[in-house]
C-alpha cells in the first residue's frame, strides 16, 4: 500500500531571488546531460542561464539564488511520460537542497548517487517508482534534517545500512516494492517520530521486530509481502494511534493477543495469508473505527467471538475466508450489518443463502462452502452488488431465473448444480458493466447465444457444461475478451474466423468438443495469446504457421482428425489452405 505523503516545498520569495549560483546550474545540467530521453518534456523548460528565474520546471530557489528544491513528478500509470537515463552524481553538489523528489519517471536506472549524502539540508528524498538499482548508499544516513526517505517501487536490492537509524527526525520511511533482503534493521529502534513505516513488498526475512511498539506516533505501518516469520510483539499493541495495519502475505504464527483492542485507532487490519492459529480474540469488538478486517487465509479456528450488535460499528468490509473456521450459518453480527463486502469462502456454511442486508453489498464470496437450493430472487434489490462468488457450492437453480442488478461486473457461479439456458444471461439486455462469468463445471445447456455490441466482458468460461450448437459469429463482439473458455462441452460447426478479431485475447480453451474445420489464421492476428488448448476435437488442416500457435506443445492439437504443421507433422503436399 503506497502511503501518500504531503509535499512540502521550502520557503521561496515571490519576488524576483537572485540569479542561479553557476554551481546550481551546471549540477542541474549535469543531472540533465544523464537523462537520455524525456518524454515528460519537463527539460523543454530548462533554458537560459537563470534557473532560478521560475521557468524551469520542477526548480525552486531561496532568495540568495541557491536551487532548494528539485520536483519532478509524474503519475505511474500514464506509460507515456517517462525519463530514460541515470540519477548523475552533479545532483550531489546541489548543497542547499532541502526537497529532492523524483518520481514516476520509471526507466531511470542505475545506482543511487553516493553523493547524495553530501546533501545535509535535505528534509525530503523521495526517488519512487522509477528503475534504479543496486544497494542503498549508506551515505543517506548522514543527512541529520531528513523528514520523508521514499525509495519505493525500484528495483534496489541487498540489506538496508544500519546507519538509516541515525535518520532521528525521519517522520516517513518507504521502500516498498524493492528486493531488499535481510531482516529489519535493529538500528531502527531509534527512529521513534515515524509516523508511517512501509517496507512492503520487498525479501525481508526476520522477525517482526519488538521496538515498533516504542514508535507511539506512528499510525501507519505495512510489512505485508515479504518473508517475516515468528509471534508478533505484544509491544505492537501498544500503539494507540496506529489507523492502519497490514502484516499480509508474510509466514507469522501463533495467536492474536487480546490485546489487538488496545489499537483504538484502528481503521484496516489486514494479516491474511500467514500462519495464525487460535481462536479470533473478542477485544476486536471494542475497535470502533475499524472499517476493514481481513483474516483470511490462516489457521484461526471456533469459536467466532460472540460480537454484539454494537461492537465493530464502523465495519465495512470483512474476509475471513479459508481458515479453519466452522461456522454452520453466517453470524447475526454478519449478516445484520451495513457491509459492503463479506468474504466467507470456505468457512463450512451449510443451507440455504443467508438474508443480507440488501441495501449497502458491493461484494459476496462464500464460495467453497456448502450451499444448497436457489438464489435466484435474492438479488434483486441488492443495487450495489458489484461483484458474486458462490464456486464450489451445491446451488440448484434455472439461470433463467436468475436476477441480477445492472451494475454487477463479475458474477463465478462455477462448480454447482445450475441449469437452464445462457440465453438468460447473455442477451441484448446484458449490463455493459459485467466483466467476469463464470458458469463453468455445472449442468448449463442450450446454445451460446448471440453477442450484441457495447459487452464489456473480459473472461467468459462456460466449459464443462452441456451447451451445443456453434460458436456465433458474433463473438467478434466481445472486444475487451482477454480469457475464453467453452471446453468440454457439445460445441459444434467451424471455429468462426471472427474470433481473430478479439486482439486481447489471452487464454483460449475450446478442446473436448466436435468443433470441425480448420483453426483459422486469422487467430495469428491476436498478438497477445499465451495459452490455447484445441485439442480432442474433429479439426482437419495446416495449424496456423506463426507464434504461439506453431510452438505450443503438441499437447494442444492432439486427438484431432487431421491437423498438421508445426508443432506436428508436415502437412502433405502443402496446399494452399482456404481462408489463408
Amino acid at each position: 500500500m503506497l502511503q501518500v505523503f504531503p509535499l512540502t516545498l521550502p520557503q521561496t520569495i515571490s519576488k524576483a531571488p537572485a540569479n542561479c549560483s553557476d554551481a546550481d546550474r551546471a549540477a542541474l545540467l549535469g543531472f540533465k546531460a544523464k537523462i537520455l530521453k524525456d518524454s515528460t518534456d519537463s527539460f523543454s523548460s530548462w533554458i537560459g542561464r537563470d534557473c532560478c528565474g521560475g521557468d524551469w520546471e520542477g526548480v525552486e530557489c531561496n532568495p540568495a539564488g541557491r536551487v532548494n528544491t528539485l520536483a519532478l513528478q509524474r503519475p505511474v500509470r500514464d506509460s507515456t511520460l517517462y525519463m530514460k537515463g541515470a540519477l548523475s552524481s552533479s545532483l550531489g553538489n546541489l548543497l542547499f537542497l532541502e526537497v529532492l523528489v523524483i518520481s514516476g519517471m520509471k526507466l531511470i536506472t542505475g545506482p543511487i548517487p553516493e553523493s547524495l549524502s553530501n546533501l545535509t539540508r535535505l528534509k525530503q528524498l523521495v526517488l519512487e517508482d522509477n528503475g534504479l538499482q543496486g544497494n542503498i548508499p549508506s551515505g543517506l544516513g548522514h543527512l541529520p534534517f531528513l523528514q520523508t526517505l521514499s525509495l519505493a517501487g525500484n528495483h534496489l536490492t541487498g540489506t538496508v545500512p544500519p546507519s538509516l537509524g541515525n535518520l532521528r527526525n525521519l517522520v516517513l520511511l518507504n521502500m516498498g516494492r524493492n528486493s531488499l533482503t535481510g531482516p529489519i534493521p535493529s538500528s531502527f529502534k531509534t527512529l521513534v517520530h515515524l509516523q508511517s513505516f512501509d517496507l512492503s513488498f520487498n525479501l525481508f526475512s526476520g522477525t517482526v521486530p519488538e521496538f515498533l511498539g516504542q514508535f507511539h506516533n506512528n499510525t501507519f505501518i505495512d510489512l505485508s509481502n515479504n518473508k517475516l516469520s515468528g509471534h508478533l510483539p505484544v509491544s505492537m499493541f501498544n500503539l494507540v494511534s496506529l489507523s492502519d495495519l497490514s502484516l499480509s502475505h508474510n509466514q507469522l504464527t501463533g495467536s492474536i493477543p487480546d490485546q489487538v483492542g488496545n489499537l483504538k485507532s484502528l481503521n484496516s487490519l489486514s494479516l491474511s495469508h500467514n500462519k495464525f492459529i487460535g481462536p479470533i480474540p473478542g477485544s476486536i469488538s471494542g475497535l470502533q473505527k475499524l472499517w476493514s478486517l481481513n483474516l483470511s487465509r490462516n489457521g484461526f479456528s471456533n469459536p467466532l467471538p460472540a460480537i454484539s450488535s454494537k461492537g465493530i460499528p464502523s465495519l465495512l468490509s470483512i474476509d475471513l475466508s479459508f481458515n479453519n473456521l466452522s461456522l454452520g450459518t453466517v453470524p447475526k453480527w454478519i449478516i445484520d450489518r451495513q457491509l459492503s463486502d463479506v468474504n466467507l469462502a470456505g468457512c463450512k456454511i451449510r443451507g440455504a443463502f443467508p438474508k443480507f442486508r440488501p441495501d449497502s453489498l458491493s461484494s459476496i464470496d462464500l464460495s467453497d462452502n456448502f450451499l444448497t437450493g436457489s438464489i435466484s430472487t435474492y438479488f434483486t434489490n441488492m443495487t450495489s452488488l458489484q461483484k458474486l462468488k458462490l464456486s464450489n457450492n451445491q446451488l440448484k437453480f434455472d439461470l433463467s431465473e436468475l436476477v441480477m442488478p445492472d451494475g454487477i461486473s463479475t458474477v463465478d457461479l462455477h462448480s454447482n448444480q445450475v441449469f437452464g439456458s445462457l440465453s438468460s444471461v447473455l442477451n441484448n439486455r446484458t449490463s455493459s458493466f459485467l466483466e467476469v462469468i463464470d458458469v463453468s463445471n455445472n449442468l448449463v445447456s442450450g446454445t451460446i447465444p448471440e453477442f450484441t455490441e457495447g459487452l464489456s466482458l473480459k473472461l467468459l468460461n462456460i466449459g464443462s457444461n452441456k451447451i451445443a450448437g456453434p460458436v456465433p459469429g458474433s463473438i467478434s463482439n466481445l472486444v475487451e475478451l482477454e480469457r475464453l473458455d467453452v471446453s468440454r462441452n457439445q460445441i459444434t460447426g467451424t471455429i468462426p474466423t471472427s474470433l481473430g478479431q478479439l486482439v486481447k485475447l489471452q487464454w483460449l480453451d475450446v478442446s473436448v468438443n466436435q468443433l470441425t474445420g480448420e483453426i483459422p489464421s486469422s487467430l495469428l492476428g491476436i498478438k497477445s495469446m499465451r495459452h490455447a488448448n484445441f485439442r480432442a476435437n474433429r479439426l482437419c488442416g495446416e495449424i496456423p504457421q506463426g507464434r504461439p500457435y506453431n510452438i505450443f506443445p503438441a499437447s494442444t492439437y492432439a486427438y484431432n482428425l487431421c491437423l498438421c504443421g508445426k508443432p506436428l507433422q508436415p502437412c502433405k503436399g502443402k496446399k494452399q489452405e482456404m481462408g489463408q
